[in-house]
């Protein structure tokens, strides 16, 4: 269902949570990310803060496709709780984030 592997939406996260949402390795790896996978990540995380709900997920990648008007990582990056708000969205969606994050961590960032 999602354009952007749960493992990968887990790494940015995680640099959110450490601290690094700011640094130009978040950026970069938003950046190096496709326009399918970074407006799925946008969708993920409209989700998770309640601006779509999860049965509409192909409306919210369609919207972030359409409405883009700044780099995806700038936007993102702005955004208030986006850690949160990519868990929640994943949680949302049916996904286990749990599970993902240990794989996650057990296999190195």
């Amino acid at each position: 269902m999602l354009s952007i592997s749960p493992r990968k939406i887990v790494h940015i996260i995680y640099l959110a949570r450490e601290g690094h949402v700011g640094s130009a390795e978040a950026h970069a790896f938003i950046d190096g990310l496709n326009e399918d996978e970074q407006a799925s990540l946008t969708a993920v995380a409209w989700i998770g803060r309640g601006a779509f709900e999860p049965e509409d997920y192909a409306e919210a990648v369609a919207t972030a496709m359409s409405e883009a008007t700044t780099p995806t990582a700038d936007y993102l990056l702005g955004m208030p709780h986006l850690a949160e708000n990519l868990e929640n969205g994943l949680e949302e969606l049916g996904i286990d984030v749990t599970g993902e994050e240990e794989d996650f961590l057990r296999q190195g960032s």
